[in-house]
């Protein structure tokens, strides 16, 4: 299977001339397309707990909420006091996959905005080019983001740096103000911000107080296009 940063395609070619203020819509992944992130951090809770760490759900939530798995493994090395057992990540990833492969679904109402938006869309995620591969492939929606998917791996510093959405805008042919990234994440939400990007926080699993950076937070992703249409306006007043 081709690697999903081999060949992407600049977003500019779905733009019609006359256009400008057509924004290009930059989606977090986990918790945002793909319903992922109650699972995995409810595994992650329950995993931590065998290392004598005690995270209640909410509290992994609090912590480690879009920052990406390298910023989470530092983080529990700090509090188990040094490297953890080889044998600990790779069972809590063999869990996940699992729970991915059985319960995974898109984020309710996801394909019905992606229908509705006719704008130029891709994914810029913490979460690696396999993990996307896989969690996207098993909700039918690998497809949509074809050669539009983007992942920290490919940049410096990971959110809330700004490195990956400004890397997002670049290769799809966008600058920073044309852009609207859609995060559920405290740490995406500032690094879209830190990018000059606007940002709408789906707080459909997130405390609404988290998001309060965010030029505008939602609940239901069905509001999402007209929240779209509303950036548009504001760009043309």
């Amino acid at each position: 299977m081709q690697s999903l940063n081999e060949g992407q395609q600049t977003g500019r070619s779905s733009v019609s001339v006359g256009e400008p203020s057509m924004p290009l819509i930059i989606f977090d992944c986990d918790g945002v397309i793909v319903d992922s992130d109650t699972l995995a951090l409810r595994i992650q809770s329950e995993e931590l707990a065998k290392l004598g760490i005690q995270m209640s759900y909410d509290e992994c939530v609090r912590e480690f909420l879009g920052i990406g798995m390298p910023a989470t493994l530092a983080i529990v090395e700090g509090r188990f006091g040094g490297p953890l057992p080889p044998s600990w990540e790779h069972g809590l990833a063999a869990r996940v996959v699992e729970a991915f492969r059985t319960d995974l679904r898109p984020v309710d109402g996801i394909v019905e905005a992606l229908d509705a938006l006719g704008v130029p869309v891709c994914i810029a995620s913490g979460g690696s080019h396999e993990k996307m591969q896989l969690t996207l492939g098993l909700t039918n929606l690998y497809e949509r983001f074809r050669g539009h998917i983007f992942s920290a791996t490919e940049v410096a510093m990971p959110k809330p740096a700004p490195d990956l959405f400004l890397h997002a805008a670049r290769t799809m042919g966008f600058a920073p103000s044309e852009c609207v990234v859609v995060e559920d994440s405290p740490a995406g939400v500032r690094a879209a911000r830190a990018a000059g990007m606007k940002v709408l926080g789906y707080a459909a699993s997130t405390p609404r107080a988290w998001l309060e950076e965010a030029t505008n937070v939602f609940s239901e992703m069905r509001e999402l296009p007209a929240l779209i249409q509303q950036c548009q306006a504001d760009d043309i007043r």
